[in-house]
């Protein structure tokens, strides 16, 4: 069989097989979902840093008007399913755009630190807009909802992006690596992919349930938080 060209441009699958995976959801879906983003990126010559300011911008305004949204949907002014849709479509595909970022720059050899960084930094105001999104939703819908419930909430949620930032590197570790169709599965509940679409699937059907949405994601990444800190706490001791 004859070889391809090799000045033939990266095609999706070419994408996809350098994915930094994020979980079983994020990789069937967000990643696959970037890998053609990152085609049509390279078809009309942008940057990775274009498409990670695009995820910046998307992610953020899409949390905004959630904000803004927050008390008239719970005095009943705004139709619901409006603005669950809204944030359920816009956060993924702001997270398409920051799984693309990453496929294109590694693909195109056009990687840097300076993009590292930049992405990491834009993920942090995107998860950080996306938290007070629901923090306002959760105390619009539920007035007596506890503030340090959702203090909580905003410093545990950061637990996932840490932990993915700490994971490259010589110094990496898993407190699980099994990669098991049951263990990726229980796994679901910290996939961002699968978490933010279950937010926008909250906010859609019943945004009235989004304080025990807060509530059960406050004691998940608290409690990973907890064990992270054993595992490596003993790791620490044994060396």
């Amino acid at each position: 069989m004859p070889s391809q060209p090799t000045d033939r441009p990266p095609t999706a699958a070419d994408y996809y097989t350098v994915n930094r995976g994020g979980g079983l959801f994020s990789e069937a879906v967000s990643q696959r979902l970037g890998a053609r983003i990152a085609v049509q990126a390279h078809k009309h010559h942008l940057t990775p840093t274009v498409l990670t300011i695009l995820n910046l911008g998307i992610g953020c305004l899409v949390s905004f008007v959630v904000i803004a949204a927050a008390g008239p949907v719970a005095d009943g002014d705004v139709w619901p399913p409006l603005v669950g849709l809204l944030a359920l479509i816009g956060w993924q595909l702001a997270y398409a755009f920051d799984c693309s970022d990453g496929q294109l720059a590694r693909v195109t050899g056009q990687t840097s630190a300076a993009g590292a960084r930049l992405d990491v930094l834009c993920d942090v105001a995107v998860q950080s807009a996306l938290v007070a999104a629901l923090a306002a939703t959760a105390k619009a819908q539920e007035p007596d909802t506890p503030a340090w419930l959702l203090a909580g909430f905003a410093a545990t949620w950061m637990v996932n992006l840490v932990t993915s930032v700490m994971q490259g590197g010589d110094q990496a570790a898993s407190m699980v690596t099994s990669r098991s169709l049951p263990v990726r599965a229980v796994k679901l509940i910290r996939d961002y992919g699968a978490v933010i679409t279950l937010a926008g699937v909250v906010l859609t059907v019943a945004p009235q349930w989004t304080v025990w949405f807060v509530a059960l994601f406050t004691l998940i990444n608290g409690g990973f938080l907890a064990a992270s800190i054993a595992f490596a706490g003993r790791a620490a001791l044994r060396s």
